[in-house]
């Protein structure tokens, strides 16, 4: 009971849904960006409305009509439609959003994020199942490694805390039996080498 209490919130807290305002506030914290502008404000706003706002809106409206089932657990076939909406609207973030002029290193982060969007929705097709939570704490951890680098910001502590929280979602998700060592260790490398890739590359 006790274990329930301490991994299943992990899912929850790390949900995929929330990985972008996550990488968006460590940004804009350890770069300096934190003083109140319309430009931070309009671009936070953009990014709270499309990557959290309306995939809530689609995913209780999917839930309604009987689409998917769990918040957390998915199967194969509940994932295609949620996986092809964040696809969708990741594109809307890097290609409309003001990200990529006011923001670029935060624009390397969604890039990342799209280019995993894009390999999770071909291994839906192919019928494999990558933990969708490996990916997004995975790559919030990477790109935070990467951009405190970059900007020689002294973030050791944050990223020690990242990489604990990548050992609590694995253990969450095969505590909750959600996934396989296999399917996890592929989440890992789908968030991890788009990261990585994007930004040696400056896609």
């Amino acid at each position: 009971m006790k274990t329930n209490y301490i991994l299943v919130p992990f899912s929850f807290v790390f949900h995929p849904i929330f990985v972008s305002i996550y990488g968006s506030l460590l940004y804009f914290i350890f770069s300096g960006n934190t003083t109140p502008t319309i430009n931070l404000y309009i671009t936070f706003l953009q990014i709270v409305i499309l990557t959290v706002v309306l995939p809530l809106c689609f995913y209780l409206l999917l839930r309604i009509l009987n689409v998917v089932s769990s918040f957390t657990e998915a199967t194969i076939e509940e994932r295609k439609i949620p996986i092809f909406i964040q696809l969708f609207l990741m594109y809307v973030v890097i290609k409309y959003a003001a990200v990529h002029q006011n923001y670029p290193e935060l624009y390397h982060f969604f890039v990342g994020g799209f280019i995993s969007s894009f390999i999770v929705l071909l291994s839906v097709m192919l019928r494999f199942k990558a933990s969708l939570h490996m990916i997004g704490i995975t790559s919030l951890c990477m790109f935070t490694i990467l951009f405190t680098s970059y900007l020689q910001i002294n973030a050791i502590y944050t990223i020690v805390c990242l990489l604990l929280c990548v050992g609590f979602v694995a253990s969450s998700r095969l505590y909750m039996k959600a996934h396989t060592p296999i399917e996890l260790i592929a989440g890992m490398l789908i968030g991890i080498v788009p990261q990585y890739l994007v930004w040696i590359f400056k896609i």
